[in-house]
Parts: C-alpha cells; structure tokens; sequence
C-alpha cells in the first residue's frame, strides 16, 4: 500500500504528540501517589499506564491516515506495550526506562547484521529519501550503527545512575536532540555522495 500524504503539522501532532503529553502528565503527577486497587503507584507510573493507550491510539490513527507505518514505529510500539505494561504491572519503572536502550540496541544489531553481509538495510527504508551512492549508504549504515549503540549505553549511564526527572528530561529532550544533531553532522556525507541529477 503506498503511502498516503497528510498534513505535516498533523503527522508531527501524532508521532511527537504522546511524547510531549507523557513528558507534561510528568511534570504534573510526579510529585504524587495514587492507591488504585488497594495497590500504591507513584507518579511516574501513573502517566506510563497512560501513554500506553495514547501512544497506541496515535500510532493508530497515523497507519490509518498514511497506509504506512516504519518498522521502527511499529517495534516502538509492541516495546511500549510490553515494558510500560511490566512496569504497571509490576509497579516498577525501570521496565520503562529500558524501553529506548532495546529499541537501539534492536536497530543497530539489525544494522550491524546488514553490514556483515555487505548490504545496507538503512537504504531499503530510507533511499527514496535520501538518494545516495552504494559508498555513501555503507558509510552512513555504519555511522548510524554505531550511533545507535552510543544513544542505548547512553540510555542505560543515565537512568542507572540519575533521578527519574533527569530520565524523563533526557528521553524527551536529549535523544530527540542527539538524533537532530547527528543527521546535521552528517551533510558533508550527503553531499559528497548524493546521486546527481540526471542531466536531460
């Protein structure tokens, strides 16, 4: 099915929006403790519990809009469901914090995989995209790789050894801006092996 085009400030309302209202849910009930079920939970796992369906809604609502979802959309999904789930389970948010160290550490093995077989599954996602020379997608493929071990070692130093708000404020806005900053880091890259137009 191919994709469908929908408005741009709408498509970011639904991949960013869940983001930004678990990040403001935080901020509002981190302080608190709420009995549900004869059961005591903090804050912070109060909100999970929410983002759960919202995410699932808005993920929803953009295969529907579009016909298309990434397959990094689709796994940020099921591990949102299975590690924000354990976490209300089980009444402990570590299973959520660990949720972004298994998405990267999923995508790079998956990466690395492509590598070893001189193949670059990056291009098979990205190519109508960013139209790149066979060199160029290796070299990012590996650049990403890489990148994406760094964000999960990252993820793991910070909730491991940093309070839960400093988590929160790092998953909402550090990964974001790390990501941002990489692909700008990588405009050389892409000018210096992007596929010339063709000249008739």
């Amino acid at each position: 099915m191919a994709t469908k085009q929908i408005n741009p400030f709408l498509k970011s309302a639904l991949e960013f929006g869940p983001v930004l209202a678990f990040f403001a849910a935080y901020l509002l009930l981190k302080d608190n403790a709420y009995v549900i079920g004869g059961r005591e939970y903090q804050g912070f796992v109060v909100v999970t519990a929410g983002f759960i369906p919202l995410m699932l809604v808005c993920t929803g609502l953009l295969w529907k809009l579009t016909g298309h979802l990434s397959a990094m959309q689709v796994v940020t999904a099921v591990l949102i469901v299975v590690f924000g789930g354990l976490s209300v389970w089980l009444n402990d948010e570590r299973f959520f914090k660990m949720k972004p160290t298994l998405i990267y550490l999923l995508f790079g093995v998956a990466l690395l995989a492509g590598i070893l077989r001189g193949e670059s599954y990056l291009r098979k996602v990205m190519e109508g995209l960013m139209p790149l020379q066979d060199e160029g997608w290796m070299i990012l493929t590996k650049r990403i790789c890489a990148f994406f071990f760094g964000l999960a070692l990252l993820n793991e130093i910070v909730w491991r050894t940093m309070s839960t708000e400093s988590w929160v404020y790092f998953k909402t806005f550090g990964l974001t801006a790390a990501v941002f900053v990489f692909f700008m880091t990588q405009s050389g890259l892409f000018k210096r092996y992007a596929l010339e137009a063709d000249k008739d």
